[in-house]
């Protein structure tokens, strides 16, 4: 239970984040390109990185690891733990195991969005 919580409280931390970097990036930027997804993207792929780095060497790691890994970077973007999976897999050994699961997760991300939006129009229809 102390696990799901450090998750949820992290996701509400998160997600307030990714809301206000898009406000910011809206007012600074304008509306003409996703800034501030590329913001959160970006910025959640370098603090996945750092984290996993300093929980490397972390005795008490696994807390943490729920809290900001799950919770707050989850809840700002899950793209930084799609960047960690895909490291990872090209780190053990796999590289073209990585590059199919980045290319199946974006165009089947993609394709599943083009899916819902057809699907959903053509209801309301």
């Amino acid at each position: 239970m102390t696990s799901l919580i450090l998750v949820m409280l992290g996701g509400a931390l998160g997600s307030g984040a990714r809301y206000l970097t898009g406000r910011a990036t809206l007012s600074l930027f304008g509306p003409g390109y996703p800034y501030g997804t590329l913001a959160v993207n970006l910025l959640g792929g370098l603090s996945m990185g750092l984290l996993v780095g300093i929980l490397a060497r972390a005795a008490a790691a696994e807390p943490w690891r729920l809290f900001v890994g799950v919770g707050v970077l989850g809840g700002y973007t899950t793209f930084s733990s799609f960047a960690l999976d895909a490291v990872m897999l090209a780190e053990g050994g796999a590289p073209f195991v990585a590059l199919g699961y980045v290319l199946l997760s974006v165009t089947g991300a993609i394709a599943a969005l083009a899916a819902g939006l057809f699907i959903a129009r053509s209801v309301a229809a």
